[in-house]
């Protein structure tokens, strides 16, 4: 399959080239070339088919021209080690819980599937590829454990100073070996815009190849689908319809979830729940998209002004507004409605979530006012305890503290504090 760039069809490249180029030459993301349903007997006989089983059949037609099967199965394997159990909160409602991975954030999926890949694509090869990537929390984490040790890999992830939380930061500027954290005076978008320019650097390129584990990669972004068909097996038996709300900041998840409902998952509507971060919100009620400066959130994984992957669904509804709005509702919410949102179903349900994941919920019961016959999953994309200040602010409560967090708090922080790209451009070029 050849996957093309959403700027300029006739620019098109194999998975393993786009994988490994990132963003098209032309700055467009790359799209694949046809997202052929599933058979109908997958989704009737899919509980009794195993999380890995069904992975394999959902990604293979994209990958199967550049990954053997045994070694996509392998690829599999390493990526799925880990559960992602629903969870009913209250009638009609529940969580899709994506944070039992080892740095406890949905994240794991893709940046694992993504740092296999390329893996398996570096063997043999003379140059080192570099993994430039920029992060508003958690991809940088999961990037930087998914790619951790990974031979002719080299990962640069550019984070914004003082805008993730602790847990963040420790577990992007602690690990060493080929991962280096880059600390940005600005904004998440200050570190997206960065990376772009750089992908656009000749001067870099010419000696470097470089790649992103952004969710713009289809290495990245894809295997994300996975999860909501895990869930659809689970949720299956309950005889409603389904609905699925998510927490969006750069509309890779969502976007993935929907690739999942082109493939045949019977699942009619998604809700894309946002914080103040409002330009979908917005778009998807007046149709003009007007791209803002992000603002600053509890919900720091969402501050997103210019959503990356919006473009991609508009693309799977050929840029449609009345087709997509079948499909696709979004609402945002402030941090006040979050904090409240938090108490309120911790003291109903004793649930603890964080505050990402209670913006999905807010999202999930706007939907169900006129849409009260639906069993609602709204995605847990974090452990609480990555955002424990909030948490313990909010909820009066501290979450126990997982291993998978212990292990890193210790740790002394390395990072280059940077403020220019210029900064960025000779630290790539020196090392």
């Amino acid at each position: 399959m050849k996957f093309y760039s959403l700027n300029n069809q006739n620019i098109q490249a194999s998975f393993k080239d786009a994988v490994i180029a990132g963003i098209a030459p032309d700055k467009g993301l790359y799209f694949p070339e046809s997202i052929t349903p599933l058979p109908t007997d997958f989704f009737e006989h899919i509980e009794e088919l195993s999380n890995q089983e069904i992975a394999f059949q959902a990604i293979h037609q994209f990958v199967s021209e550049d990954i053997p099967d045994e070694a996509l199965k392998e690829i599999i394997a390493n990526t799925l080690d880990f559960d992602f159990p629903v969870v009913d909160i209250e009638e009609n409602v529940a969580t899709l819980e994506l944070f039992h991975g080892p740095t406890m954030a949905f994240k794991d999926v893709g940046a694992r599937f993504m740092a296999n890949c390329l893996g398996y694509f570096s063997q043999g090869e003379k140059q080192d590829v570099t993994v430039l990537v920029a992060t508003s929390g958690d991809t940088g984490g999961a990037v930087a454990n998914g790619f951790l040790g990974v031979d002719g890999v080299k990962v640069v992830i550019l984070y914004p100073s003082g805008k993730v939380s602790e847990i963040q930061e420790k577990q992007l500027t602690t690990l060493g070996q080929n991962i280096e954290a880059m600390e940005v005076d600005g904004v998440f978008d200050d570190c997206q815009r960065m990376v772009k320019t750089a992908f656009l650097d000749t001067e870099i390129t010419n000696h470097k190849k470089l790649t992103s584990a952004n969710s713009i990669n289809v290495a990245r972004w894809l295997p994300q689908l996975f999860y909501f068909l895990f869930a659809y097996k689970q949720a299956k038996s309950k005889g409603k319809e389904i609905v699925f709300s998510v927490p969006s900041g750069n509309f890779g998840n969502i976007c993935a979830g929907m690739v999942a409902q082109k493939l045949g998952m019977p699942v009619k509507h998604f809700v894309a729940s946002t914080n103040v971060n409002d330009v979908v919100p917005k778009f998807m009620t007046n149709g003009v998209y007007e791209p803002m400066p992000s603002i600053a959130t509890i919900s720091n994984a969402m501050d997103v002004g210019d959503p990356s992957n919006f473009v991609r669904i508009r693309h799977l509804y050929q840029d449609d507004l009345e087709k997509l709005q079948e499909s696709l509702s979004s609402h945002s919410f402030t941090d006040e409605k979050t904090k409240a949102i938090m108490k309120e179903v911790h003291s109903r349900t004793g649930y603890v979530m964080d505050p990402h994941g209670a913006v999905g919920y807010l999202g999930l019961k706007e939907h169900q006012k006129s849409h009260p016959d639906t069993y609602g999953i709204f995605l847990e994309t974090a452990h609480p305890v990555k955002f424990l200040d909030v948490v313990e602010e909010t909820l009066d409560v501290s979450p126990k503290i997982p291993p998978q967090i212990i292990k890193v708090m210790d740790k002394d922080k390395k990072s280059h504090a940077i403020t220019t790209y210029e900064e960025l451009k000779q630290h790539l070029l020196n090392n």
